[in-house]
């Protein structure tokens, strides 16, 4: 039997991978926007550091052997069409950020963490919507 890391690599995993820079995004985020301190943070800090870097070389030999791959047209052509409604989505929920922002309902460090999570729900939403296109051969 293949290992996963020895068969094919698929857009879909691609798009994949984009929840896992979310979350890092997510972590560094809250290791640079917090305002207290316990003892374990540098275990975690460590954690998502060493993590950080293992993923990415990782994922670089991923995008090597993608690269090298015969390209799906119709998964790329998918994943323009999710793309953009993945913009309106992500522009739509930056104005309503925006707006938050300005009638004080949130300050710097939530506008922050709002960002943050809308791009988590984006790289989720995104994968969700290329999964049920490229399924359905749209």
């Amino acid at each position: 039997m293949k290992s996963n890391m020895k068969s094919k690599v698929t857009l879909r995993e691609l798009v994949g991978t984009k929840i896992i820079y979310a979350l890092m995004l997510g972590c560094y985020y809250w290791m640079w926007a917090r305002r207290d301190w316990h003892g374990y943070y540098t275990t975690i800090q460590n954690i998502v550091f060493i993590f950080t870097i293992v993923f990415f070389l990782l994922q670089a030999d991923r995008i090597y052997k993608y690269s090298k791959e015969e390209k799906d047209e119709l998964a790329i052509q998918n994943l323009r069409r999710t793309d953009a409604i993945g913009l309106k989505i992500m522009t739509s929920a930056a104005i309503v950020v925006a707006f938050a922002c300005a009638v004080g309902f949130l300050d710097g460090k939530m506008a922050g963490y709002a960002l943050v999570g809308m791009i988590f729900a984006l790289a989720v939403i995104r994968y969700i919507i290329f999964c049920v296109m490229d399924s359905k051969g749209i």
